[in-house]
């Protein structure tokens, strides 16, 4: 059911982009290849058991959430929504 200037199906479109954009930017942050022996921001040795769950891994384990909190930090808004959605 559309209301005002919205058409049909356009809250289910505004969920699926963004979940879209979710899974692009975790694609986008997977790495492929052999894993780095040290950490690509600090230079501490990255564990082996690490490098062995996640191939092509380039971050320590504190790097990794320092990168994961930024990322979080600017993905909270839905920027394709209407404004009309976005201000109700």
């Amino acid at each position: 059911m559309a209301g005002g200037w919205v058409e049909d199906g356009s809250v289910q479109k505004q969920i699926d982009d963004t979940v879209d954009d979710a899974i692009a930017q975790a694609r986008s942050q997977l790495h492929q290849g052999e894993s780095a022996e040290y950490c690509a921001e600090c230079g501490e040795p990255i564990p082996e058991a690490r490098q062995y769950a996640l191939p092509g891994v380039i971050y320590c384990i504190h790097c990794q959430q320092k990168v994961d909190k930024k990322y979080r930090a600017t993905s909270a808004i839905n920027r394709r929504g209407s404004k009309d959605s976005q201000l109700r």
